[in-house]
């Protein structure tokens, strides 16, 4: 791989893994349109600790917070402070996880699934957004909610879904703010990052293949600073712009998709 390839994939899953754009449909395209080679398992696995990295270096002190309160509530048996947000990642990762054991995603990796994929969900994204009160935090989360997300998030394993995506527009649907249902998005990509992260580890060791590790640290480097730099700047614009530049996004993107595999 040479650092143009490096730059560019790097900084595609930094951007993609957050905003509600799709990276199954990005880390497609991006052959597609540059004719490179894959670019093999240990980058993918580079490329996930340096979005995972971001996440977690983002919300430090929340997550400091709601570890700690998370495991306070286990040794005395109630809710105490944000522990709430504590299990509701928790849970709200198993439907994802159990979906992950279940279904063969490679049987839906059609680029006609996939572009219809980011056309429907994208459109989902901006009636959740209309039709969303926009009222509630990320703390006022209940277990109803964290169930409703949790089968919203299982439904990224369809290429083109987006887990950002599905996740915020749930949120919405359940009358989040726009910024609270990203929030609490990005804190439940911790543990999936972490699962998807260790299958590529063990693929990867499996495989036994020789890394180059300057094209490693590179790549985690940037998707962390890209991933960072999304996040934030996500987070402050979102009131601001709302969902609709990323809906029209989607539909063009899977407008092009369309026409070149149909």
């Amino acid at each position: 791989m040479d650092w143009l390839q490096i730059l560019v994939l790097s900084v595609v899953q930094g951007l993609t893994e957050f905003l509600p754009i799709s990276s199954s449909a990005h880390l497609i395209l991006v052959p597609v349109l540059t004719d490179w080679q894959d670019q093999g398992l240990a980058f993918d696995v580079a490329v996930h600790v340096g979005t995972l990295t971001a996440v977690v270096a983002y919300f430090h002190r929340e997550l400091r917070v709601i570890l700690g309160d998370g495991f306070a509530s286990i040794a005395q048996r109630r809710q105490v402070g944000d522990s709430n947000l504590f299990w509701a990642v928790g849970l709200g990762t198993i439907p994802v996880g159990l979906a992950g054991l279940l279904v063969i995603e490679t049987s839906l990796r059609s680029p006609l699934v996939l572009a219809v994929a980011t056309i429907l969900f994208g459109l989902l994204l901006w009636w959740a957004d209309r039709i969303g009160k926009r009222e509630r935090d990320e703390h006022s989360i209940s277990w109803k909610d964290i169930l409703f997300i949790g089968l919203a998030q299982a439904l990224a394993l369809i290429p083109g879904t987006s887990r950002s995506g599905i996740t915020i527009t749930a949120g919405l649907m359940l009358g989040l703010s726009r910024q609270a249902a990203a929030r609490f998005s990005f804190l439940l990509s911790i543990p999936v990052i972490l699962l998807a992260g260790g299958l590529y580890t063990i693929k990867l060791v499996q495989a036994g293949t020789a890394v180059d590790w300057s094209v490693l640290i590179g790549g985690a480097l940037l998707s962390g600073l890209t991933a960072y730099l999304c996040i934030h700047y996500f987070l402050k614009l979102l009131e601001r712009i709302g969902m609709l530049p990323f809906v029209i996004y989607r539909l063009l993107l899977g407008a092009v998709l369309l026409v070149i595999f149909w």
